[in-house]
């Protein structure tokens, strides 16, 4: 009797498990989806920024939200992804009107090909004293931007890269705002012949049966979409790659080659967040004379960098102890020393815990970290000088005494 009865537990569960493996949940999860159409404008969104820099609903005056509709979560993605595509656009809109920017296309000779872009300011290539790159982490966010979800979620201050950008102009910095997370073009994928289709039409089979197995498929392809509703298909693309801008570590390489290598400024200043570190450390492998002889100070926010897995020689790794400095995440107050897990720079705390938000709570260290590397480097020179004219000098008094 009780073999019966577990004879029949196995054959529900195998049951059970046939029935489930049948079902496509991720099917289930876009039925009664609205179709992916969003608003073009901050406008038709009906949110706008308001004088904190906060995004807020133009009629409740209520933050964003993200559950728009209910049990949607790859629609509500859709639309967070929509709108964040429009804060792209308004970010570079502020960095050429309120920043006084320029758009430079990447690579500088293209001729009909995928194209990227960075942002100069003014006096970038020109300026003679001081030059400040920005270089942000991977992922969606675009030039002039540090967190997507900051900008939506919380404000511009601490999503952006304009009050670095505005501090710098203001202390006197040119300005290079990188962009090396656009690295290709995305296409619509032309559309490929059915298997299925090409094998019922090579096949020798009467017409009468193929025609009934057509409506076979065809029954039960008209069930599955009634029973589903017909969920929407995304649109399949593929990406062509921009010329030696495939890669954040290909960007920043091609723009120090041909910008910040024919910019006149000798002090020239990183911040670098994220992978953007990570980045960073390869420019600094690939052109490390360069790098050493026109970098004042790197200021790193959580990087992603690791000395040793990019292979980094110890004339780097020295260098890196001197001249840069890692603002990471951490319960402790800002910048309090932390111990340094490998042999690089040295590591300081952020003043918060949550990664996105590194680089704007250590804004303030990070401009006095380059005041105290330059004021040093302007006294070092200064003494070097006083040392040359004092030599100088002294010769140019025992000649006149030997005459």
């Amino acid at each position: 009797m009780a073999q019966v009865a577990g004879q029949e537990d196995r054959e529900k569960t195998t049951a059970l498990k046939d029935l489930l493996s049948r079902i496509d949940l991720d099917e289930l999860m876009k039925k009664d989806e609205p179709p992916f159409t969003f608003p073009k404008t901050l406008e038709e969104f009906e949110y706008t920024f308001n004088e904190l820099g906060q995004l807020r609903h133009t009629r409740t005056g209520e933050p964003f939200v993200f559950n728009a509709g209910e049990d949607l979560h790859r629609w509500n993605q859709k639309r967070y992804e929509a709108l964040g595509e429009i804060i792209t656009q308004y970010v570079y809109e502020l960095l050429e009107r309120k920043c006084n920017m320029t758009r430079e296309i990447l690579p500088v000779d293209a001729v009909d090909e995928p194209t990227s872009f960075i942002y100069l300011s003014p006096d970038a290539l020109t300026n003679p004293s001081k030059l400040l790159l920005l270089i942000q982490g991977s992922g969606v966010v675009r030039a002039g931007q540090w967190a997507r979800r900051l900008i939506i979620n919380q404000d511009l201050d601490s999503g952006t890269q304009i009050p670095f950008i505005t501090r710098a102009m203001e202390e006197g910095f040119g300005v290079i705002v990188l962009n090396p997370n656009e690295n290709y073009l995305e296409v619509e994928k032309a559309s490929e012949p059915s298997p299925l289709l090409s094998l019922t039409e090579s096949s020798d089979e009467p017409v009468e049966k193929k025609e009934r197995i057509d409506d076979k498929e065809s029954k039960k392809k008209r069930e599955f979409y009634e029973k589903y509703r017909n969920p929407q298909k995304e649109t399949e693309t593929e990406r062509i790659p921009i010329r030696e801008n495939a890669s954040s570590e290909e960007h920043v390489l091609y723009v120090w080659d041909h910008f910040v290598s024919k910019a006149a400024a000798k002090n020239v200043f990183i911040v670098a967040h994220s992978y953007g570190g990570l980045s960073f450390v390869e420019l600094m492998i690939q052109r490390e004379t360069q790098v050493k002889n026109r970098v004042c100070a790197v200021a790193l926010t959580d990087s992603a960098h690791n000395v040793w897995l990019q292979e980094t020689n110890k004339v780097t790794q020295d260098w890196m102890r001197e001249h840069c400095c890692n603002w990471i995440s951490s319960p402790e107050p800002l910048d309090t020393p932390l111990e340094p897990m490998l042999p690089d720079c040295p590591r300081v705390s952020a003043g918060t815990e949550r990664h996105e938000l590194t680089s704007w709570k250590s804004f303030h260290s990070i401009f006095r970290y380059f005041s105290r590397v330059l004021e040093a480097k302007d006294y070092e020179e200064a003494e070097e000088t006083s040392t040359i004219v004092t030599t100088r000098s002294s010769s140019l008094k025992n000649k006149h005494q030997d005459l």
